[in-house]
């Protein structure tokens, strides 16, 4: 049994085609680039940020914003590594089969549906409620009322103060469930369709987020941030106990950078492409991430931006600035939309490597003739993302998804290690630069935000691993295509 759960996979060379139809190569680095700034920029920037700073951090939010790109630049550099020797869509889940063993894959693998499924219901949770405020906003202004019934636009659930689950009354989250199953389609068709509805839909946000940084530095009152740091109160309640705590939070918005290796095998030339899409999205995301943090908290005042819409609470005292209030509100609602849409793209192909591994049920590798995609993982996922997110509210998944993230960054970071010493004469187009120093800076800096995490976050984690054991002790190591004997030794190669 110990043999099984330490086996590591050390062939990814198998021709596209051995299980039937192909995925189809069609991105290149720039589509890459805007997949992976589709995954970023989203709830972090327009509805973290503002909790972070009002919670946490204060105008120290834009520090916070610095740490948690750093450790994600650790990651980033290794994510590059890996993806130009393990050119397949299965990203931190087959990196961690090749180097530390099936059992740990599959607790990668696992994590990986924090990131990319559940993290895509938060994400569909925030944007019902930007969608409300354009509705009200525009039946203010044409003295019409385009509101819907709270029934429909609520989850149904929700924890209290003290952590208990009650019920809300409402039915579900319609909104975010319309949107969802919108996008499930998009991806259904292809990625060709779903890459060029996401090149329009970042084109456009990155656009609206620099006329916002851009007009809004104009109305910048630098008291706002005085003190930059605000006196702790405890519990992680400003100080620099709350940068931290808020660097923890703000990471976040940062998930979603490594995405592009999930579509590894649609890239016309993975080796050189992908370190691009990877380093080039983490960056711009991180400039536009710092920039807007320093506007929202020059505008206003910190201790006002803890609201549902932070971008338009800190433009509210500006009368001049009421016009963006628009453009920030369309510009949420496509941010918003194009998470979703990339994580929808990401989690059917992870499940897809998964099944063609044996870790999962065979119908998880097929893909359609026509669209060329892994139509019923992406049907699977869509029903499951519409599920969660018309069920529970976004304060529940948020940290959740972050722990889940960490975990696999962590993995990501020790993996390029270790196969730097298993498989040293492995051909690498791109090279972590002073590896042993960036991979352990990476684990640490996981480690760190880890570390602020509350004891309840903790539990779920706890509970969501137990249940991901069941599953693979039940079907994953029975199927392990590694359970062969010959595979059964785990392998001293990488």
């Amino acid at each position: 049994m110990l043999k099984q759960l330490l086996a590591r996979k050390t062939d990814f060379n198998e021709p596209d085609d051995t299980h039937g139809p192909t995925l189809r190569r069609t991105l290149g680095p720039w589509g890459l680039t805007a997949l992976g700034i589709g995954a970023v920029i989203g709830g972090g920037i327009f509805v973290i940020t503002g909790q972070a700073a009002a919670d946490h951090a204060g105008p120290a939010v834009i520090l916070s914003f610095i740490l948690a790109a750093i450790c994600s630049t650790f990651t980033a550099l290794c994510y590059a590594e890996f993806a130009t020797l393990i050119p397949v869509s299965g990203s931190a889940y087959s990196y961690a089969y090749a180097t530390l063993g099936e059992l740990m894959a599959w607790f990668i693998g696992w994590n990986l549906v924090l990131e990319y499924g559940v993290s895509a219901s938060a994400v569909a949770v925030s944007w019902t409620g930007y969608f409300l405020s354009l509705l009200q906003h525009i039946g203010s202004t044409f003295n019409m009322d385009l509101s819907l019934p709270a029934a429909l636009t609520n989850a149904p659930l929700a924890f209290t103060a003290d952590h208990q689950l009650v019920a809300t009354g409402a039915l579900f989250n319609l909104p975010a469930v319309v949107l969802i199953l919108l996008l499930t389609w998009i991806c259904y068709v292809g990625i060709r369709e779903s890459s060029l509805a996401n090149a329009a839909m970042v084109a456009l946000k990155v656009g609206l987020i620099t006329l916002v940084i851009v007009v809004g530095w104009r109305y910048v009152d630098p008291s706002n941030w005085h003190p930059f740091v605000p006196e702790s109160q405890g519990h992680y309640k400003y100080g620099w106990a709350g940068v931290l705590r808020g660097a923890a939070m703000v990471f976040f918005a940062y998930i979603g950078f490594e995405a592009t290796s999930v579509a590894a095998q649609e890239s016309r030339n993975p080796q050189r492409d992908l370190p691009i899409g990877i380093l080039a999205s983490l960056v711009i995301c991180t400039v536009l991430y710092i920039a807007m943090a320093a506007v929202m908290t020059g505008l206003t005042s910190y201790t006002l931006l803890g609201t549902d819409e932070p971008v338009v609470t800190a433009l509210h005292g500006h009368p001049q600035l009421e016009w963006l209030r628009w453009l920030v509100e369309v510009g949420a609602l496509l941010g918003l939309s194009s998470v979703v849409l990339v994580m929808i793209i990401a989690q059917p192909r992870i499940f897809m490597i998964m099944g063609r591994d044996g870790m999962l049920p065979k119908v998880f590798t097929r893909i359609h003739p026509r669209y060329r995609t892994p139509h019923l993982n992406t049907l699977i996922t869509g029903a499951g993302i519409a599920l969660l997110a018309a069920i529970f509210p976004l304060d529940v998944l948020g940290d959740l998804v972050s722990m889940g993230t960490l975990i696999a960054f962590m993995a990501v970071c020790a993996g390029v290690w270790i196969l730097r010493h298993t498989r040293p004469e492995l051909p690498r187009t791109f090279r972590v630069p002073f590896a042993p120093v960036i991979c352990t800076l990476g684990i640490l800096s996981c480690l760190a935000l880890l570390s602020t995490m509350a004891w309840y976050n903790w539990s779920l984690m706890i509970i969501w691993t137990l249940l991901g054991l069941v599953i693979y002790f039940s079907y994953g190591n029975r199927h392990s295509h590694l359970r062969s004997p010959v595979a059964d030794t785990p392998s001293t190669d990488a």
